[in-house]
């Protein structure tokens, strides 16, 4: 962070700017796509929500954001998309799902700011704003650091975002010793889990133990055979951390076989990627501590209270990152004299919200997360 600091001259601004008369008395207006009809409906009316509370936190009525139905379908988020270029809009916040930017590359003059985790842009007038893959491992790589751990594994699925992670571990530059990719079939994952902890070789170096024991001469081989016996394996795995790239049932499943093949929380570092504060994940204390980067969680607690009082009803994540959008985008307004254009995204800024640090640059958008543990049923903030 001090090396950042000093490369450039920044403002880190927290969300609560109330300054109306920097901007012109005519409106500014910002686009919102998000899907208010189909099936994704309650994810887009919970973006409107959370919209609607960074508006009243920032109190300047020059800014207006113009929602559109996207219908979650590509074919009409450029429609609507085209509807509010038309009304003179230049920033647009969304859309959700990374199928719906296939189309948007038509609209060059325009920024989109997609609340996608995706960090494969279809197109430069795309911003894509969700907490990517590259951000986690960059905690992850500060973690590896401070904890001194020099061998790590990766572990992931072999599922849609598996090209993801791949590209994140380049981008990032994290020192790992191999990725491997498993089936994500509890049938066949625990055989891969075997391989990869060697554990057939460990579990028989224990009987090979046993039986040398058994055969020699040694004074206190009784005592040390009743202890060899109390354990599973005998010999060490090669790594002293693993990177889980899963998520959910999934993730649990992973665990539940690094545990069954010998390899323990209290031995090794579990680390996963950004799980947003997962409940069920302090039910498995069998798999604590684990160790995962995420936005930051008393913000996060804030914002969840203050939706609940407004609304009666809990925001999803992706509310979350949409109401700190509203306000980066405010902010760089203001950092563009008023100025509404694609140059905003080009200037190296770091920007502080409720997530935490966005930092902005060559219309890329990157996360400085914080870095959490799950210990004695507890969430526990690392840094």
């Amino acid at each position: 962070m001090k090396k950042i600091i000093k490369i450039i001259l920044l403002v880190i601004i927290t969300f609560s700017i109330n300054t109306v008369s920097v901007l012109a008395n005519e409106k500014i207006k910002i686009g919102l796509l998000v899907p208010l009809t189909g099936e994704n409906s309650e994810i887009g009316h919970s973006i409107i929500k959370s919209v609607r509370l960074a508006i009243n936190k920032i109190n300047n009525p020059s800014i207006k954001i113009v929602p559109k139905d996207t219908k979650s379908n590509p074919e009409i988020t450029l429609e609507v998309a085209k509807e509010l270029t038309n009304d003179g809009i230049k920033i647009i916040i969304g859309p959700v799902f990374n199928k719906n930017l296939i189309y948007l590359d038509k609209l060059s003059h325009v920024t989109f700011l997609a609340l996608t985790n995706k960090n494969d842009n279809f197109s430069k007038n795309i911003i894509n704003g969700g907490i990517n893959a590259t951000s986690q491992l960059n905690a992850i790589k500060k973690f590896i650091k401070l904890n001194n751990i020099k061998k790590t594994i990766f572990l992931t699925p072999d599922v849609n975002f598996k090209d993801e992670i791949e590209r994140a571990i380049i981008n990032s530059k994290i020192r790992i010793l191999e990725n491997y990719i498993y089936d994500v079939d509890p049938t066949k994952l625990t055989k891969q889990i075997e391989k990869i902890t060697r554990y057939g070789i460990r579990k028989q170096n224990l009987e090979d133990e046993i039986t040398r024991l058994e055969k020699s001469n040694q004074n206190n081989k009784e005592r040390l055979i009743e202890k060899l016996k109390k354990r599973d394996t005998l010999g060490n795995v090669n790594f002293d951390s693993i990177v889980i790239s899963d998520f959910d049932e999934s993730l649990k499943s992973v665990t539940t076989s690094l545990l069954y093949t010998d390899v323990s929380p209290k031995d090794k570092f579990f680390i996963t990627l950004n799980q947003w504060f997962d409940e069920s994940l302090l039910k498995e204390t069998s798999s604590q501590p684990l160790y995962f980067p995420s936005a930051n969680k008393s913000n996060y607690d804030e914002f969840s209270s203050e939706y609940f009082k407004k609304y009666n009803q809990y925001p999803n994540q992706l509310s979350f990152l949409s109401y700190d959008l509203v306000g980066l985008v405010y902010y760089l307004i203001l950092q563009n004299n008023s100025i509404v254009d694609e140059k905003m995204f080009l200037k190296k800024t770091l920007f502080k919200g409720k997530v935490g640090i966005f930092e902005i640059k060559n219309n890329k958008i990157s996360h400085i997360l914080n870095f959490y543990k799950v210990e004695d049923e507890k969430f526990k903030k690392i840094f």
